[in-house]
């Protein structure tokens, strides 16, 4: 019914007031009694051989909501009742930024992908971390931090650590956001030089802590192979828990949308179904050439069960959706879990 009726109306409106709606509706739904248990019942699927340990953690299921639907904490408890084995907010920031100017989320429906370029539009990490501490759910929550627009890059680390220090006690694993292409600049910080300096210095803060926190590194799905193999290398040396390979790309080749539509559509980060086969190629590269040393979390153009069983046989530990979740809608993740039981 979501493919037939719901997704074409929702589809002739602007994406980025969709997705307010869609939120405002499934908030206001789970104040109705029975909603949320109905809601779990129809779109949870548990059984013994989804749950993974996965950087000390317990996922009930390996099937995630990938940053930037929930950007500051404010649909986790709904989420949780659509099937995912664990959420992941943000990307968040110290202070509240509005983003980048609208229209700003754009969809290609012949390619079932969007491009957007959003620019870390949050209400801050304190705003976000109140939040955290109301939510009922037990569901596993993962922070993704960034730097502020107007923070220049030699000063970033400062905006990472205020992050890191607010959303400590109220998430279960943080993501480090360098591979945005909407932040001008941010990309240069994934460079070896100033990510080791930037990594290292986050897990010294969270070494010092009784139980440090598993620390992940989102990166870009247009790192060359050389860039990769530094990747591996920052992994290892720093200590963090892994990577979460991709983000969107500012590639726009072999797409179906006409090239003049593109184009009206501007700068920003692709994703969906064109990126599937690199970011498979990027999770596979970093499995083999690592020798599976660290775990990998795969997200990038999972719109199928056998899209996200593909992840996991190129090496991915868990797999993570959006723009898949967007066009095909919420049975997605039980779907994919069922498959993954039944492989």
């Amino acid at each position: 019914m979501y493919k037939i009726i719901v997704a074409p109306f929702l589809f002739l409106f602007d994406a980025e007031r969709v997705h307010h709606f869609v939120c405002d509706v499934l908030d206001f739904a789970f104040k109705i009694p029975f909603v949320p248990q109905i809601l779990r019942s129809l779109y949870t699927y548990e059984h013994p051989d989804l749950v993974q340990e996965v950087a000390g953690l317990r996922f009930r299921n390996p099937v995630g909501l990938a940053a930037g639907f929930d950007k500051n904490a404010e649909m986790v408890d709904q989420l949780e009742a659509l099937g995912f084995g664990f959420i992941e907010i943000g990307t968040l920031t110290p202070k509240a930024q509005p983003g980048n100017d609208k229209p700003r989320l754009f969809r290609l429906k012949s390619d079932k992908a969007l491009i957007n370029r959003m620019g870390f539009n949050n209400k801050g990490v304190e705003v976000a971390a109140a939040k955290l501490r109301t939510r009922k759910s037990k569901i596993l929550v993962g922070g993704n931090i960034g730097k502020n627009k107007n923070t220049p890059n030699e000063d970033a680390l400062s905006d990472y650590l205020i992050c890191f220090r607010e959303l400590f006690e109220v998430v279960d694993y943080f993501v480090v956001n360098v591979s945005s292409p909407n932040t001008p600049g941010l990309r240069e910080l994934q460079e070896k030089e100033p990510l080791t300096a930037l990594l290292g210095e986050l897990q010294k803060k969270n070494k010092e802590k009784f139980t440090p926190k598993p620390i992940f590194l989102k990166i870009a799905p247009d790192l060359t192979n050389s860039q990769l193999d530094d990747i591996i290398d920052i992994v290892k040396t720093s200590g963090i828990a892994g990577v979460i390979a991709t983000n969107t790309t500012i590639s726009r080749e072999n797409l179906k949308t006409p090239a003049s539509e593109i184009a009206r559509m501007g700068a920003g980060g692709l994703s969906g179904e064109p990126l599937a086969n690199r970011a498979t190629e990027v999770i596979s590269y970093l499995c083999q050439q690592s020798g599976n040393a660290f775990p990998v979390i795969g997200v990038g153009g999972i719109a199928s069960p056998e899209q996200a069983l593909e992840k996991r046989r190129a090496g991915a530990s868990l797999v993570q959706l959006y723009t898949g979740f967007i066009y095909e809608g919420p049975g997605l993740a039980s779907r994919i879990c069922k498959a993954m039981v039944a492989r």
